[in-house]
């Protein structure tokens, strides 16, 4: 049995134009709606990411503690369960899917909600990488619901250096023979395993490698830690989920709507909820500078770096010193709001 459910969205009109039909947004709620609908936290996923991997932050005496708060994470559409390439029917299967933006992730995030849920308040929004910009669309696109918003590893619109990583995993996943225009027979294992071989240098830092940081994670070389984790990280994964993901994070600007038409400084003034944005120091997508830029305008935000030498994977869960640094940033802001080290 599946530990998600799914809810029906009809037939949407996405913000390319394009329709997509019957679809539906899978999600996982844990803890218990209030009788006021109060006590609500959105936890969106990121990209190569299911609900489960956000479950490093939820749990008993942790910020995301569902004994007190309803936590709803929300699957990305593109990431195999959500509406996505790999389980939409003909024709806007595989290659044919249409493009997904951070709008319409959030829009359809807002009709769950909304419609099955009745919410019209959010506590906080919470997102790590992918999941962070979806954060920072929450509250420009709705900034009458939102309380607050706390992003870490992530930044209101992916710059150019981003992009580009972005571009070369898609070409590198493209580059093998089993591809065949995204129509393939076979997985693309040798496209999927050289995605990530591009990936691995911009996930962590100069100095994880440097100092051999991955030896913590059990492999004893980088020769093992390659081949045995980037080679093999993507492969439980549709090719064209990944493409779709990285398609949306590619176009992610918060300011791409129908209001703000690429105003970008316009877009973050909208956020008025108090915002938390926790960058990587060490982060190579979604770099403190970019972090910084974004915070000078928004009225009512704080720059809280983490201290990491785990590059953008400081979020993800795996290293027990920034998870805490990170649970605890997010306690005091749920508790008292703005706090700095």
């Amino acid at each position: 049995m599946n530990d998600y459910e799914t809810y029906p969205l009809g037939d949407i009109l996405l913000q390319s134009g394009q329709q997509l039909p019957q679809a539906f947004i899978a999600y996982k709620t844990y803890g218990t709606l209030n009788a006021a609908k109060n006590n609500v936290i959105l936890y969106p996923t990121w990209f190569a990411g299911l609900h489960t991997d956000n479950e490093w932050l939820i749990g008993e005496n942790k910020a995301l503690d569902p004994n007190r708060y309803f936590i709803i994470v929300p699957n990305m559409l593109g990431n195999g369960l959500s509406s996505s390439p790999s389980n939409t029917p003909a024709p806007f299967d595989k290659s044919n899917f249409p493009l997904i933006s951070m709008y319409d992730n959030v829009r359809v995030q807002h009709q769950l909600l909304t419609q099955k849920f009745g919410i019209s308040k959010i506590k906080l929004v919470v997102g790590w990488s992918l999941g962070a910009m979806q954060v920072f669309q929450w509250g420009t696109s709705y900034p009458e619901m939102v309380e607050r918003i706390a992003p870490f590893g992530g930044t209101a619109r992916t710059r150019p250096l981003a992009q580009l990583v972005f571009q070369s995993m898609i070409a590198a996943l493209q580059a093998d023979s089993k591809w065949e225009r995204g129509l393939y027979k076979q997985p693309p294992v040798d496209g999927l395993a050289a995605m990530g071989r591009v990936y691995a240098p911009w996930g962590f830092s100069q100095a994880y490698y440097l100092e051999k940081l991955y030896q913590s994670e059990g492999y004893d070389s980088l020769k093992s830690y390659v081949e045995e984790y980037w080679d093999q990280v993507f492969l439980s994964f549709d090719a064209n989920d990944l493409i779709t993901m990285l398609r949306t994070g590619i176009s992610g600007d918060i300011s791409d709507n129908p209001i703000d038409q690429y105003n970008f400084e316009q877009a973050l003034r909208k956020i008025s909820s108090p915002a938390l944005v926790m960058p990587g120091t060490s982060d190579l997508f979604f770099t403190p500078e970019d972090s910084r830029y974004d915070i000078q305008h928004m009225p009512n935000a704080v720059f809280q770096p983490i201290e990491s030498k785990w590059g953008h994977c400081f979020g993800i869960g795996a290293n027990e010193t920034d998870s805490l640094v990170i649970d605890n940033h997010l306690k005091r802001f749920l508790e008292l709001g703005f706090q700095r080290d």
